[in-house]
């Protein structure tokens, strides 16, 4: 039976054994050899640094050609309810939710409503008055804010939100706009990058302007239907969805501060909006990872040459050394709104997510067919020195080991 670890006390425990009864662990026989040793060695190493964090609660799955091989569950999704985390449980997922809308904005691309080399001032004149020390505005494309190279500051709200009266997130592209004459540009367009939260939201403005639908309308409409994403939302929960919704927990010098079900990503949406159970965002990998029976209805969604387009190097990100002793340091590039990471002979495509407490990764190998999933629902702040939990290095430690033991598995066998 697969086990269920939570330091928060014996009646936490007996809740979340009770889940992996309910869910066990599942493998297939599709799965290649050594997976089952490898898979099993992942599952104690994500049990043992979510206790020893202290993380509250979090999720886990691997996929080959769509199908889920492997999935483990861990500890509460709210504590107060005593809900346990589940196959229904749903996360925030934070700047996953940025190639969501690449898609769209490929989808206008392949429809002909938009090229992307256009100036992003064809489709949003505001930014004219944006302070470009480098030269004209009309230099700025929309492959430049897919890629992260545009030169624009990384936070959407760089002023304020340090009172609980205070927005979350600007909540109007009015705010916006606002600050914009009070916006630079910071570097040459096109010659690095930096990642950007503002220029995904004026991509998200740009599939506004041009089809009329608000953001959450279009994606609804155009991807997360027609993929099957029918629990799939923006913002605030649906209240027959409620029951399923995670919390999400910050700990600060040990004390546990719970942030509620529910926050408002405002005029931010397209850069950070979507919440889904991780089923729903399965079938999204499904069709990322794409399936030849499948195919057909895949392509009415975006093509494979659009998407293949999208997971091609744009601009390389630079070399992080914290944290590899031992090991080559990942090599990661930006695409179209994905990242590239270069793991050997690897090449995974994927994203974090990191907004409040929620933390999360997807990545593919578009090679093999083979994905991983993972979210957590808890994130330590310290000021000073290394946070507990230090969820962001719990998710860099699971990946480089699903990159250096399992994904490489599903290339051998082929």
């Amino acid at each position: 039976m697969k086990h269920c670890h939570h330091p928060l006390g014996r009646s936490a425990l007996l809740v979340c054994t009770l889940a992996a009864v309910l869910f066990p662990m599942r493998t297939v026989a599709q799965s290649p050899p050594g997976f089952d040793q490898a898979w099993q060695e992942i599952q104690e190493f994500y049990r043992s640094r979510l206790e020893d964090e202290g993380i509250v609660g979090s999720s886990l799955w691997f996929l080959h050609g769509g199908r889920t091989l492997a999935r483990e569950f861990y500890g509460m999704a709210d504590l107060a309810e005593q809900r346990p985390v589940n196959e229904t449980t749903i996360y925030h997922w934070a700047s996953i939710t940025k190639t969501f809308t690449g898609i769209a904005i490929m989808q206008l691309r392949d429809r002909g409503q938009l090229s992307l080399d256009d100036p992003v001032v064809h489709y949003l004149p505001e930014l004219r008055k944006v302070h470009n020390p480098f030269g004209s505005m009309e230099a700025i494309t929309i492959r430049h804010l897919l890629s992260h190279s545009a030169g624009f500051r990384g936070p959407t709200w760089p002023w304020g939100g340090d009172e609980p009266w205070h927005p979350h997130e600007p909540t109007t592209w009015q705010q916006l706009v606002a600050m914009i004459p009070y916006t630079q540009v910071l570097f040459e367009p096109g010659s690095r990058y930096s990642y950007s939260n503002p220029g995904i939201v004026f991509l998200g403005r740009i599939i506004e302007e041009l089809t009329g639908d608000d953001y959450e309308v279009y994606v609804d409409k155009n991807i997360l239907k027609p993929l099957g994403m029918y629990g799939a939302y923006f913002d605030h929960t649906p209240y027959h969805l409620l029951p399923h919704r995670s919390n999400n927990y910050y700990v600060t010098g040990g004390e546990l501060t719970t942030n509620g079900l529910d926050f408002d990503t405002g005029i931010t949406v397209s850069n950070g909006g979507l919440n889904a159970a991780i089923p729903d965002m399965v079938k999204y990998l499904a069709f990322l990872t794409g399936d030849p029976r499948r195919q057909h209805a895949y392509d009415a969604i975006l093509p494979r040459s659009s998407l293949r387009e999208m997971w091609q190097p744009v601009v390389d990100l630079p070399l992080d050394t914290t944290g590899t002793e031992g090991r080559e340091p990942l090599r990661e590039s930006m695409g179209l709104t994905f990242f590239i990471l270069q793991h050997g002979d690897l090449q995974l495509i994927g994203h974090t997510g990191g907004q409040k407490a929620f933390v999360s990764f997807i990545y593919l190998d578009q090679t093999s067919g083979a994905a991983a999933i993972a979210a957590f629902n808890t994130l330590g702040i310290s000021p000073e020195g290394r946070p507990k939990p230090d969820t962001r290095s719990v998710l860099s430690d699971l990946r480089q080991r699903l990159f250096s033991n399992v994904f490489p598995l599903f290339r051998e066998r082929g």
